[in-house]
């Protein structure tokens, strides 16, 4: 069961970060959403969804490495 809450944590995060790349390319492909006020908002949240997606994955990853002692802390 908590293996499945775990895939789920790190399952939503990427599929937000997903969807910022997919921001990311319509806005130079000219595929512009009619929610965004600017092309320049549509390209700098798809940006903020990504990077909020892939920084969660890797807190997440570094946060279990830490617990299970996989990784060396730096003092």
């Amino acid at each position: 069961m908590i293996r499945i809450i775990a895939v789920l944590m790190l399952l939503i995060p990427g599929l937000i970060s997903a969807y910022g790349i997919k921001l990311m390319r319509d806005t130079l492909f000219n595929d512009f959403h009619p929610i965004f006020f600017h092309i320049g908002i549509q390209f700098f949240a798809g940006f903020l969804f990504f990077l909020g997606g892939v920084a969660f994955i890797g807190g997440f990853i570094v946060y279990r490495d830490k617990k299970k002692k996989k990784q060396r802390e730096d003092n």
